[in-house]
């Protein structure tokens, strides 16, 4: 009787701890994608006046997390030291007009392009300066560890020539500047250079002729990312394909000019 009354106890209990873990939900955990970015960077990636990030790169990296089912943080960094806040594992992409270069792709495993990348010349209306010839003498302004900087730093006789070389933390800084008088002129990628152009209609005016090769934007992950770069490159070839990618450059550019 006694071994009877036992194992009825041991089956009740049991049964207990069954339905116990059947009511209990198992749920996993939330994926995230951090993404670094300079937030002073319109219209790829900046500041509205609520303060909120907003931007094309903001709506691409939104969608394609969306896709992916996974959340995504926007977090403003230090553009110079961009490589290390990936490579020490802060962030898990750089997605903010980044420039696909040999010497990035040492530590950086890029996209596919997405979008064309000029540096260009701007100046003021009126300005004296026509060509990158007539910078001579001139005092010249650049975002740090930008493009723009690498093309004025590594041509040896343009920057000696020049009066002063500038470099910003940021180039709304730079335009800052140009716009009072302190800068003759900012070198700096097309598409920043140009949306201020349209905020301050008459005010500025850009020099057509490149000043180095054209180069390309494409997101930058971890070396050993490859899982994560391979499903980001998928989702942008289907927003590509499915017409979604040319209706958020639409809503930045009036235009579809994505790669």
């Amino acid at each position: 009787m006694k071994k009877a009354i036992i194992l009825v106890v041991m089956l009740m209990l049991a049964g207990m701890m069954l339905a116990g873990c059947g009511s209990t939900e198992t749920k996993a955990p939330v994926k995230k994608i951090v993404i670094g970015l300079d937030d002073s960077f319109p219209p790829m990636g900046f500041r509205d006046d609520k303060n909120n990030i907003v931007g094309f790169d903001i709506d691409m990296a939104k969608e394609v997390s969306k896709r992916l089912k996974m959340d995504v943080e926007f977090k403003a960094i230090d553009w110079s030291t961009k490589e290390s806040e990936l490579n020490g594992k802060r962030i898990d992409a750089l997605w903010n007009g980044m420039n696909i270069t040999e010497e990035r792709k040492k530590n950086v495993l890029f996209s596919d392009p997405y979008m064309e990348s000029k540096q260009l010349i701007f100046v003021l209306t009126g300005s004296p300066i026509k060509s990158s010839a007539d910078l001579a003498g001139k005092v010249v302004g650049v975002q740090q560890s930008s493009i723009g900087d690498e093309v004025v730093s590594k041509d040896d006789q343009l920057k000696a020539s020049l009066k002063d070389f500038k470099k910003y933390p940021d180039c709304i800084s730079a335009f800052m500047d140009l716009k009072s008088g302190r800068l003759d002129a900012v070198v700096t990628d097309e598409i920043l250079g140009r949306y201020y152009m349209s905020k301050e209609m008459g005010q500025y005016v850009v020099l057509e002729k490149p000043m180095g090769e054209v180069g390309n934007y494409g997101v930058g992950f971890r070396k050993e990312d490859k899982e994560l770069r391979d499903k980001v490159q998928t989702v942008l070839n289907e927003m590509k394909k499915d017409g979604t990618s040319a209706q958020i450059s639409q809503k930045w550019f009036g235009a579809d000019i994505v790669k």
